[in-house]
Formats: structure tokens, C-alpha cells, sequence
């Protein structure tokens, strides 16, 4: 694995439960601004044994990346629906699911 691999499998592994984050959110926290569609890429090259919560990571709108109705689409709903994460019609909202949603209420008192 190299370097890059294993600093934005750390900031996908540190995505707590409930919670969620964009391509591009990974890839500022791993050091990789702009560098969005490397996660992607980096995503589907999980080492064998590795488990990621793949799940939690979404487009910067909050859209789930998986064509509507295809079974990643419906797989990746099911599981962040079981954190209690909120999915319609494939979006989740970042301002209440995202890694920085407490940050945003604690300073503006959004909800």
C-alpha cells in the first residue's frame, strides 16, 4: 500500500458511525485537496482483508454515487439507513449527517 492509500483509508476509517463525508472532503483531510476522483479510484482498490465503511462516502451534493436503483445504490441506503443516517431519494443531507454538521450547529446553530 502506498502512502496515499493509507492516508485516505485513515480518513475513511475515522468516519464515525451515523456520520458521512464526500470524495472530496476525504480527500482534503487525507492532504489531497482537489483530489476527489483519486479517492474514488483509491475505493476500488481495497486491499483483500481490508474492511471499509465504504458507504459512508458520498458525492459533495450528499448523492449517493451508485446509479438510482442498482444494487450498490440500494446496499449503500440499507446500511447508512441502519446508522440512523436520513436517505431520500438518494441524497443524505450533509448539513445534518456530514463529518462536520456538529462544527456547523455549534457555530451557527444549525440543525
Amino acid at each position: 500500500m502506498n502512502e496515499f492509500q493509507e492516508r485516505v483509508y485513515a480518513v475513511i476509517l475515522a468516519i464515525p458511525p451515523g456520520r458521512v463525508a464526500s470524495y472530496g472532503a476525504i480527500a482534503a483531510r487525507a492532504g489531497l485537496p482537489g483530489r476527489a476522483r483519486l479517492v474514488g479510484r483509491l475505493m476500488g482498490e481495497v486491499p483483500d482483508g481490508m474492511t471499509l465503511p465504504w458507504f459512508r462516502v458520498l458525492r459533495a451534493s450528499g448523492q449517493i454515487a451508485f446509479p438510482a436503483g442498482s444494487r450498490g445504490f440500494r446496499e449503500q441506503s440499507r446500511l447508512l439507513k441502519a446508522e440512523g443516517v436520513e436517505v431520500r431519494n438518494g441524497r443524505v443531507p450533509l448539513s445534518r449527517f456530514g463529518l462536520d454538521a456538529d462544527i456547523d450547529r455549534a457555530i451557527w446553530g444549525m440543525f
